[in-house]
């Protein structure tokens, strides 16, 4: 009896620590924005199999013995992509136990990696999630050296294991903080990052000893998929004068694969961004400069670089609560119907937030688009998702439908009505 107790709690134990299978599925009569940059659909149908999506549109007639879910009167897109941001390495930004986005004193900055201090049970995680956000481009902060580490893309799924792609990027910061963190001068940082770069060239060819050398045997390790053009170089930048070093740093290094966050002032420099090619995930809406090096910020910096033909896409660092994510978004649709001003489609505004992010880290076509053998992220919207009214009533990752419930949605519940039977345990009398 004992024993068949035993098994028999094992196999419960077992069951709950598994993940949720993928669920096949079909949504239907929706309005459905691909997050291609189109223009949504009426009355059109997703399919999803196998965690995968199989098919989109107003014609798929879907096969009828598919669970069926009706979306007359709602929205679906793709799950959002949230780049870059620190989702999973910080659950109190003023509690340093609970603060891994920096390590100002660690012995090492280039080969340090987010991945295992990413917390998926954060309850920052659980709301970007509950707002449509499945999937996040994660870096940590540049603190004692101008790298900040290696970068990962993460799933916001309810499960342990969120990595998607480990080790996706290196950051970097070209900045007026990063001028201060390399010694008080521009001069410092680009030359800090030149000679980082031919230090981890000399590591891959074997020339690398280690003596009298300023980078340490694993930072040197860890910049070697950056030379190799194997691992992206993420370098945020807002200067317009910053932003055209980084395109002559392409040049000067042709294997980098560069992605330029921040960009400020990237619209005075929109042809020659759309000219290299290099991605950028923007500031949101800046246009009262914090620093000097933000004098020409405009609220059109993102529609000036879009219409230059440059690929951007919003970074979500840039916008205090993460979760407001597809309100940045909106406003740039409402800010293209003021005259003067410079916004984007709906289209392109709801592809700054899921594919424009995801061709920048490399995972075009595979993350925030809904075409077929995309990854089943898909979330089902009340309304409108760049309204600030809609909400996400369901939502899939990998094709499996997530809980929605967090610290906020259960203070909303406890205290709705008022009644002092829900209040918590301390305020029995």
């Amino acid at each position: 009896m004992i024993r068949d107790s035993l098994l028999a709690a094992s196999v419960a134990a077992i069951a709950i620590a598994a993940p949720a299978a993928a669920q096949d599925f079909a949504i239907t009569n929706a309005t459905v924005a691909t997050g291609d940059g189109s223009a949504p659909v009426a009355n059109a149908t997703v399919v999803v199999r196998g965690g995968k999506i199989a098919s989109v549109g107003a014609e798929v007639r879907p096969d009828p013995s598919l669970p069926m879910i009706d979306g007359t009167g709602l929205w679906v897109t793709p799950g959002l992509v949230a780049a870059v941001t620190t989702l999973g390495l910080v659950d109190v930004n003023g509690v340093e136990s609970s603060n891994d986005t920096s390590a100002s004193r660690a012995r090492f900055n280039a080969a340090l990696d987010v991945m295992p201090a990413i917390n998926p049970a954060s309850q920052h995680v659980k709301v970007g999630r509950a707002n449509g956000i499945t999937r996040a481009v994660v870096s940590g902060g540049a603190s004692n050296s101008i790298f900040a580490g290696q970068g990962a893309v993460i799933d916001l799924g309810d499960d342990p294991s969120p990595i998607t792609k480990s080790k996706a990027f290196q950051m970097v910061t070209l900045s007026e903080s990063g001028a201060r963190i390399a010694g008080g001068s521009r001069k410092a940082s680009h030359a800090e990052l030149r000679n980082a770069l031919r230090e981890a060239q000399d590591f891959a060819a074997g020339r690398w000893s280690g003596d009298g050398n300023l980078l340490t045997r694993a930072d040197a390790e860890a910049l070697t998929p950056v030379v190799a053009g194997t691992q992206q170089l993420f370098i945020e930048a807002h200067r317009a004068s910053d932003i055209r070093t980084v395109i002559a740093l392409g040049k000067e290094f042709p294997r980098l694969r560069l992605v330029l966050v921040g960009a400020t002032e990237g619209w005075l420099v929109a042809q020659e961004l759309a000219a290299s090619g290099i991605p950028v995930m923007a500031e949101s809406l800046q246009d009262l400069p914090e620093r000097f090096e933000q004098i020409a910020a405009t609220q059109s910096n993102i529609g000036r670089m879009r219409a230059a033909g440059v690929n951007v896409s919003i970074n979500a660092d840039s916008i205090r609560f993460t979760d407001h994510l597809k309100q940045h978004a909106g406003n740039l649709v409402a800010l293209g119907r003021m005259p003067g001003a410079a916004g984007l489609s709906w289209g392109e505004a709801l592809a700054t937030i899921s594919s424009r992010p995801a061709e920048a880290v490399g995972m075009g076509g595979k993350i925030g688009v809904l075409k077929p053998g995309a990854v089943g992220d898909v979330v089902i919207w009340s309304g409108d998702p760049l309204e600030v009214s809609s909400a996400a009533v369901r939502v899939f990752i990998d094709g499996v439908e997530q809980p929605l419930d967090n610290h906020r949605t259960r203070l909303r519940d406890r205290y709705r009505d008022l009644d002092e039977s829900d209040l918590p345990k301390a305020f029995d009398w």
